[in-house]
C-alpha cells in the first residue's frame, strides 16, 4: 500500500519491449535504499515489482494490461517519473490509501498559476469514473495524493502547493497530457455495497410469513 506522497523523481533510462509488454529501467537513489528483488515501487502511481537492481537503478516488467490502462506505455528514455515505496508499518500516513492499481487515465486540461506559488490543476476524466469523484474527496494523479477542490461536468480540479509542483512530474506536464488516475478505494466499496442494496427485491408479506414473522 502507498500513500501518494512522492519520494523522488526517477529518470527512465531504457524501455525494452517484451512481447506485448515492456521492461523499464529507472535511474533513482532514494527508493533504492532498502530495495531488493521482488520489492514494490510505485512508478507514476503504478505498483511495479523490482526484477533487477543496479547501484543507482532498478528494472521492472510492465504487463500489456498496465500499458493499456496507464500512461507507462508512453514513457521514453529521458522521461521523468514519480516514485514511491510502499508504506512501512511504522510509517506516517501522510496522504490517503493508494493501492498502485490505476483505474484509468485522464487528460490534463490546464495547470494555472494562482499566486504564492500555488497552481490550479484541472483534469478531464473518463465517464466510467464519474461516480468516484466528489468535492473534498481523494484521488491519486500519477501517484500524487490530491484533494479534489471542485467537480464540474467531466472534470475535477485540485490545488497544487509549491512543494508538490516542484517535486513531482506536474511541473513538466502540459495540456493534453495523459495522467494516471486511481480513485479512492473507500468510494469504490461504498458504491459497490449501495449497488447491491438497490438490486435487492423488497420483501413481501408471504415471504415474511415463511420466515416465521
Amino acid at each position: 500500500m502507498f500513500t501518494g506522497i512522492i519520494e523522488e523523481l526517477g529518470l527512465i533510462e531504457a524501455v525494452e519491449p517484451r512481447g506485448a509488454g515492456a521492461r523499464l529501467r529507472v535511474r533513482c537513489t532514494r527508493v533504492l535504499e532498502d530495495a531488493s528483488l521482488g520489492s514494490s515501487i510505485a512508478v507514476n502511481g503504478v505498483c511495479l515489482t523490482v526484477t533487477a537492481l543496479a547501484p543507482q537503478a532498478f528494472s521492472a516488467d510492465v504487463s500489456p494490461e498496465t500499458l493499456r490502462r496507464s500512461n507507462l506505455g508512453e514513457l521514453r528514455p529521458g522521461s521523468k517519473v514519480n516514485l514511491e515505496r510502499p508504506l512501512a508499518a511504522a510509517g506516517r500516513f501522510g496522504g490517503h490509501i493508494v493501492q498502485g492499481h490505476v483505474d484509468g487515465t485522464g487528460e490534463l486540461v490546464s495547470l494555472e498559476a494562482v499566486g504564492e506559488g500555488d497552481w490550479w490543476l484541472t483534469v478531464r476524466f473518463p465517464p466510467e469514473l464519474d461516480p468516484y469523484f466528489v468535492e473534498k474527496g481523494s484521488v491519486a494523479v500519477d501517484g500524487i495524493s490530491l484533494t479534489i477542490a471542485a467537480v464540474e461536468g467531466d472534470s475535477f480540479s485540485a490545488t497544487i502547493i509549491p512543494h508538490t509542483y516542484r517535486n513531482t512530474t506536474l511541473h513538466r506536464a502540459s495540456p493534453g497530457a495523459r495522467l494516471n488516475l486511481e480513485c479512492d478505494i473507500l468510494a469504490k466499496y461504498v458504491l459497490r455495497l449501495l449497488g447491491r442494496q438497490e438490486r435487492r427485491l423488497p420483501l413481501t408479506v408471504d415471504q415474511l410469513r415463511e420466515m416465521g414473522y
